[in-house]
């Protein structure tokens, strides 16, 4: 059914997108901070935005965006390594955080109860890296323009990430919103909370600089 429809692949495309929305984020750790500190709600306009930012880049790669980056190889390298220093960038500024015990965290989450979780959750979606890659590089892959009805192939690609991404940060927002109260009570485990998310978003940053560079 779903080749008629010009979609190749389904269930490779359904395990591919588990792991990229399980791969920690920045989406998803702003998601997972907002809710743990200003409650579900607030979570839930974090999520919504990303779910918007996460709709316009399919749109774009729909549109023909990962066909452009072909054209213009040196665009798609340059986009791999301007991802890969921000993912370097954010990995190193976790990292510091997590070793110096900033005695600033009081100021730094008093400014964080005055921003808009919409609007910062939206700028972080549409200038997330690995969503961007994800949509050029990966999205458009299953949809073959010459079968079926590209569109609608689209359209039910895009569902399915939009399914699986939302029923992640929900998980985030109820559960593990709980966790993170319970682990920055306790200094030890938020500081290797952060240690080990500032070294995945470093292996990422590192592992996008080789893929683009072989």
């Amino acid at each position: 059914m779903f080749e008629a429809l010009g979609i190749v692949n389904i269930s490779v495309f359904v395990i591919g997108v588990v792991i990229i929305i399980l791969t920690p984020g920045p989406n998803s750790l702003y998601v997972l901070g907002m809710a743990a500190r200003r409650g579900v709600k607030d979570g839930y306009k974090a999520a919504a935005a990303v779910f918007i930012g996460d709709g316009v880049l399919m749109l774009l790669a729909s549109l023909g965006a990962g066909s452009l980056m072909h054209i213009y190889p040196t665009a798609f390298l340059a986009l791999q390594y301007l991802g890969a220093a921000y993912l370097g960038y954010l990995g190193f500024a976790v990292l510091y955080s997590a070793i110096h015990d900033q005695e600033r965290q009081s100021g730094k989450d008093a400014e964080l109860c005055r921003e808009d979780p919409f609007k910062r959750a939206l700028i972080l979606s549409l200038s997330n890296p690995k969503a961007i890659m994800f949509f050029v590089s990966f999205f458009v892959q299953f949809v073959d323009p010459a079968k079926g009805y590209p569109g609608l192939a689209f359209l039910i690609l895009a569902c399915i990430v939009q399914i699986v991404s939302m029923t992640y940060l929900s998980f985030l927002i109820f559960g593990g919103a709980k966790l993170a109260r319970a682990v920055r009570g306790n200094r030890r485990l938020k500081r290797l909370g952060g240690a080990f998310s500032g070294f995945v978003f470093l292996g990422f940053g590192l592992r996008l600089a080789i893929r683009a560079g072989g």
